[in-house]
């Protein structure tokens, strides 16, 4: 049974994955609202992303002792007031703007509320806690994204933010209510927690992250065209594709947080890499059924939140001197593949290329999460032999005679 404090947690993952997601779905009606195509419009989920990679370890390290309920509830009402911005703005400028600006609570949100989760955990289920966080991000998928794509088709589109804004308002209420107190861990200072990113593991998980993960918003950024275009959906039937990507996402985060909790974590990377290599790739080569298209849509979506909990465990493992800074690295790597892939996968579109290929860039940057991955174990493999050889040998007593 979920425990009733890490409601809010899950309350605050809802609202922060309906704004990142809902922008796939509803990128059409903002570029004809707003007189922009669909590629420009495309910068506005770069922008937001670009505001997660930015505010994630910079607010973190600013608020470090501060008690994290204070903090979660903090970002929480910057988040209502940022997308409200987003909801008003009159031009295309402003817009990227106010994007970059919602951004910024995202990665910090669940950076922090990843430690407070593990706090919260019962003993062994540390990742099954995180994932229940995640669990919000996920079923904004299943409803929130369906329910704002509909709203963006029939009615308008700045009213999906403002839903988000209220929902921004009602976690910071219910963090305040059910999460308990905890005082803040002892810091050092910025500088001193800046000092984990002299850990070559924390830049190679930070890679797999930013590179890995990109594959999968290549594929989900463009979605809507993919469909419509290529699978021949109605575009009124895109809400119900997206309902399908939500509850995959549902089913993938849970499993991936056990799937944390019973292997190494970069394990679990490894093997979860690969299998959305393999998924982007059918994307690509079955575009053109509709069954197909329904099927990969469920599994591309599992696939792809079931390495949230692995990454957020392999992050923090690489940051124990500050793992409130480290967690909130794993919204920044999730986001830098969020730019990335929304910025490469455009690219073949911009230059008159179909909407397969963004298909064949997301599985190329899939792919290459996983040679970073092997990079890494081997790198493992290599330091664990040397701190053996270093490791000082016992001196025998020499026996009396």
């Amino acid at each position: 049974m979920i425990k009733k404090s890490l409601l809010p947690l899950a309350l605050g993952g809802f609202g922060i994955g309906m704004t990142e997601f809902v922008m796939m779905g509803i990128l059409p009606d903002i570029a004809t609202g707003l007189a922009i195509t669909i590629p420009q419009a495309g910068y506005l989920i770069t922008a937001y992303a670009l505001g997660v990679v930015v505010g994630a370890p910079t607010l973190v390290s600013m608020l470090a002792k501060r008690p994290p309920r204070s903090v979660l509830i903090w970002f929480m009402l910057m988040f209502a007031v940022f997308n409200a911005l987003s909801a008003l703005a009159p031009n295309f400028g402003l817009m990227l703007v106010s994007r970059f600006l919602a951004g910024l609570p995202h990665g910090a949100f669940f950076g922090v509320g990843a430690i407070v989760a593990r706090r919260l955990a019962d003993e062994g289920k540390a990742a099954a806690a995180m994932a229940t966080m995640f669990t919000g991000l996920t079923l904004a998928n299943v409803l929130g994204v369906p329910l704002g794509t509909w709203l963006g088709h029939n009615m308008s589109w700045r009213l999906v933010f403002l839903i988000v804004a209220g929902i921004g308002l009602l976690t910071a209420l219910s963090l305040r209510q059910l999460v308990p107190h905890f005082d803040a861990r002892p810091s050092g200072g910025i500088m001193k927690d800046l000092r984990i990113f002299r850990s070559p593991g924390l830049w190679m998980a930070l890679a797999i992250t930013s590179i890995g993960t990109g594959g999968f918003f290549a594929w989900f950024s463009y979605i809507a065209p993919l469909l419509t275009d290529l699978s021949r959906f109605e575009p009124g039937q895109i809400p119900m594709i997206m309902t399908v990507v939500g509850i995959g996402m549902t089913v993938g985060v849970t499993a991936g947080g056990r799937l944390a909790d019973r292997v190494a974590p970069l394990r679990a990377v490894m093997i979860l890499l690969s299998t959305m290599t393999l998924l982007l790739l059918l994307n690509g080569l079955l575009a053109t059924s509709q069954p197909a298209m329904l099927a990969l849509a469920f599994l591309t979506g599992a696939n792809a939140l079931a390495l949230g909990p692995p990454i957020q465990m392999l992050l923090i493992d690489h940051s124990r001197e500050a793992e409130m800074l480290g967690s909130s690295l794993g919204q920044s790597g999730f986001n830098i593949g969020n730019a990335t892939g929304a910025f490469l996968g455009g690219v073949p579109l911009t230059l008159g290329y179909a909407y397969t290929a963004p298909q064949w860039v997301a599985a190329g940057l899939a792919l290459t999460g996983v040679l970073l991955a092997l990079a890494m174990r081997s790198m493992r493999s290599a330091k664990a032999p040397q701190a053996h050889a270093a490791a000082p040998i016992p001196v025998r007593e020499t026996e009396s005679v």
